[in-house]
């Protein structure tokens, strides 16, 4: 007998040959291979065959991607706000959505889960589906605060989150009680100087704005002030207003009505620079250069969503932000419309919590 390798096999596979055997013998050994090869799906194709394979995979794949977005959505889209209804978010969420509505032809339904000072919401997004029928309110709290100063979070707002874009922002105000005999920022500082660890300032708890924005007055002006954390702004500015407290950071819409009626007085804005919406206040950083905290929201989608559905997402978001009637609704709430691209935002994002961290450090704030 011989032993002959047959082409197309692997390197273990042979066929016995006897040099005795007739063409019926030789025909069965042919039949016998062809089944074998076929058991074995050993692929016979040229490389320019499977080149052509290659490159019409790509050409039906790419080609879903774009049916896809052009069929998309088929189906109401969800907008998790991580926190209740009726906060500065839910108002901002139920302006974008509505027109988020009218342009993608579907309804944008605001799904507000708030708790834990936005995780609960913000875990719903990240566990989503990645279909682009899931989108995120972002806060400055879930995703520049708690990422710079929790220990641990159940979720990575850089892994988990694809950015769409900032949505708005807002400056808070600096305001204090009107027997504290303090019309200025600088007059602030000095008294707090004078009287170390006598000033006493109020927040809505630990590791919020408010919280945020006395601990940087203490840093940058050097001085020891006393933090008295509440469960909401209303108690906090009532107390002030009280005496109980010396001075409070909040958001203009809370502050304002109080300081018309001469009940607190308003020195500052905390944005860095003038905010348009309150022109004759001057920014605290014109006193204390460095100093800015403010409240800003954006949008993000769960990682892994088709290009082509987070592209559409993001020019329908930033037609919606640059729409007339969008930014005279924010702007009756106190709030700047702020539309950016995609790496803008995440560079943002990425600054800020490298900032609170630091502030974080300085002033030996940790969230448990």
């Amino acid at each position: 007998m011989r032993h002959t390798r047959r082409e197309g096999l692997p390197s273990d596979v042979r066929c016995t040959v006897p040099h005795d055997t007739d063409s019926s013998d030789h025909a069965e050994v042919r039949d016998a291979t062809r089944q074998l090869r076929a058991k074995t799906m050993i692929p016979r194709q040229s490389p320019p065959r499977l080149l052509f394979l290659a490159c019409s995979a790509c050409t039906l794949w790419l080609g879903y991607g774009a049916a896809s977005a052009q069929s998309y959505p088929a189906r109401p889209v969800r907008f998790i706000v991580p926190s209740p209804p009726g906060g500065s978010p839910d108002i901002l969420a139920r302006i974008i959505s509505q027109r988020l509505t009218e342009q993608l032809g579907q309804q944008v339904v605001v799904d507000n889960r708030g708790g834990a000072s936005g995780v609960i919401g913000v875990e719903a997004a990240a566990r989503a589906a990645p279909d682009g029928y899931t989108m995120l309110f972002v806060t400055s709290t879930a995703f520049s605060t708690l990422p710079a100063l929790k220990r641990s979070l159940p979720f990575d707002v850089e892994k988990d989150f694809l950015p769409l874009s900032r949505i708005a922002w807002v400056a808070n105000v600096m305001t204090v009680n009107v027997k504290l005999g303090v019309n200025t920022v600088a007059d602030l500082v000095r008294l707090a100087k004078e009287r170390p660890g006598q000033l006493n300032y109020g927040s809505a708890g630990i590791g919020s704005p408010a919280h945020l924005a006395g601990a940087m007055f203490d840093v940058l002006a050097g001085v020891h002030t006393v933090h008295v954390p509440y469960k909401g702004a209303a108690l906090a500015i009532t107390d002030m207003i009280g005496g109980q407290l010396q001075f409070f950071v909040t958001s203009p819409l809370v502050a304002m009505p109080h300081g018309r009626a001469g009940r607190v007085k308003v020195l500052a804005t905390t944005g860095s620079q003038r905010d348009p919406l309150l022109p004759d206040l001057p920014p605290v950083a014109e006193t204390l250069p460095g100093y800015e905290v403010v409240q800003w929201w954006g949008a993000a989608l769960p990682a892994r969503t088709p290009a082509p559905v987070t592209q559409r997402l993001q020019r329908e978001l930033l037609g919606a932000l640059n729409a007339p009637e969008v930014r005279a609704a924010m702007s009756k709430n106190g709030a700047t419309a702020h539309p950016e691209s995609p790496a803008e935002f995440a560079a943002f994002m990425k600054s800020e919590r490298a900032r609170i961290a630091k502030l974080g450090r300085q002033a030996n704030i940790v969230l448990d």
